[in-house]
């Protein structure tokens, strides 16, 4: 790139076009998981589809790699463009509520709490994750799931139409009628297909009150806390979604300071319907907890109560699987793998899933629909810390926990070392579709900076093992 084309670009776009150095630069840059080192040389800030599109044909021209960031909240650093360029669209973050139809019109560059709050004024909320830093698009275009995941499925399910930018740099619009394949790869297919300017969501019924929070034990009963999770889960309205919890308690305000740093196992829950004494009924007869509360609460606050857990400039090393139950021996197995994992800022969990997501046809793209739960374990240490321990201990863990697996997994959870089989996993039979569309999008694999469906032979074969 000569400084020519840089300038010529800028001429072009209506927001800013950064370089290292520049006001807004740092923070165009920063990532959630800070192991990630990865920095480009140009950020674009869009302000419209139109912007998007000028930096799409851009970097196609000049052979440019290329990269969008949402929130900036994905595990393994997709955001940023390694010595490319990179589209940061945090100036695209207008929400629209249309309540008669029950619609969401969300721009790309929204967090989670964007959306809610906008709703939640209405009464109403689409499904996202339960972080509210996320942001949307990432979150979507990989499925997405959260504590409404069970009564309307995954994020990707609830939308109704996008538009987007393709690697030929015309905005289209996608949906059931519009380029109906790409609507379909795009619902759960990530980033390999263009980018979204404008996300359209169906919304629910949901709040403003709901009635939710975390309760905390000592981890020498984890046996009776699990197992009152299993139960609870075997009979659980759709409405109830439950998370199973092992760490260490952080040493913060609300837990006392004899269980500071000591071990735990929590519950935590939400319940979005108007039975929710009877059904957490299991959950009180577990006995008064070492600290936390589980009550009505606004459901933005709900949705906001792990923000505190996960915050920005950690490093975060993941590994998950989905399971398809929980059978009697997983449990003393989750509980000593999390044992081992603990850390001051590590946790390990299990995420209950079943209900909506097991019966949608018309999904889009999203594999593993037979998964009923999501377990696995969360290593985070601070940065100039040594987390080889720590890694070494995710490892360790993720391994015991294997067998149990549906054999897929997440690939929103995925890292940047994880290898081709294990994203054609994330997608079980809808991976080689997902590549033929693919091909037909983006046949130089513009968008290549995510976990990525190659359009091109795979040097062992048509497609890796676990898709075949």
């Amino acid at each position: 790139m000569t400084s020519a084309r840089v300038e010529q670009l800028g001429t072009a776009l209506a927001g800013p076009l950064l370089a290292a150095g520049d006001e807004g630069w740092d923070d165009a840059v920063l990532l959630w998981n800070a192991m990630i080192t990865a920095r480009p040389t140009l950020v674009v800030q869009p302000e419209s589809a139109r912007d998007v599109a000028t930096a799409v044909r851009f970097a196609a021209a000049h052979g440019l790699l290329l990269s969008v960031k949402g929130g900036g909240h994905n595990i393994a650093g997709t955001a940023l463009a390694d010595g490319g360029l990179t589209l940061d669209v945090c100036r695209m973050r207008d929400v629209v509520v249309d309540p008669a139809a029950r619609l969401a019109h969300v721009g790309p560059g929204c967090l989670l709490r964007d959306v809610d709050r906008a709703t939640q004024r209405y009464g109403l909320a689409t499904v996202l994750g339960f972080v509210s830093d996320t942001g949307v698009a990432g979150l979507t275009l990989g499925g997405g799931f959260g504590y409404l995941t069970r009564r309307f499925g995954w994020a990707a399910d609830n939308l109704e139409e996008v538009e987007i930018v393709t690697a030929d740099g015309v905005i289209r619009t996608a949906s059931r009628t519009d380029n109906p394949d790409l609507f379909w790869a795009l619902r759960g297919g990530g980033g390999n297909f263009g980018i979204v300017t404008r996300f359209v969501f169906r919304l629910h019924d949901v709040g403003p009150v709901v009635t939710g929070g975390l309760a905390a034990w000592s981890a020498e009963g984890a046996d009776d806390v699990l197992n009152t999770y299993r139960e609870l889960t075997a009979t659980a309205p759709r409405e109830l979604t439950a998370v199973a919890l092992l760490r260490l308690a952080p040493p913060a305000p609300f837990v006392p300071e004899q269980w500071r740093l000591k071990p735990i196992v929590g519950m935590l829950v939400c319940h979005s319907g108007t039975t929710a004494e009877a059904d957490l009924a299991p959950l009180r007869a577990l006995g008064e907890p070492i600290f936390g509360h589980i009550g009505p609460k606004p459901y933005v606050a709900q949705q906001s109560m792990l923000d505190d857990m996960e915050p920005k400039g950690l490093n975060q090393y993941w590994k998950t699987e989905f399971l398809p139950g929980l059978p009697a021996e997983y449990l003393p197995t989750f509980r000593d793998a999390a044992l081992d994992v603990a850390s001051p800022l590590s946790f390990s969990v299990v995420f209950h899933l079943a209900g909506a997501l097991n019966e949608e046809q018309d999904g889009g793209a999203v594999g593993n629909r037979e998964a009923r739960f999501i377990s696995g374990f969360s290593g985070v240490w601070p940065p100039g810390a040594d987390g080889d321990g720590i890694v070494a201990a995710v490892r360790r863990s993720w391994e015991c926990i294997r067998p149990f697996s549906t054999g897929g997994n997440y690939v929103n959870f995925q890292l940047a070392e994880d290898s081709a089989d294990r994203t054609a996993a994330a997608y079980r039979d809808g991976y080689r579709r997902l590549r033929q569309i693919k091909k037909q999008y983006d046949p130089d694999n513009l968008f290549r900076v995510n976990r990525n469906i190659s359009p091109r032979e795979n040097p062992n074969g048509d497609v890796p093992a676990t898709a075949r």
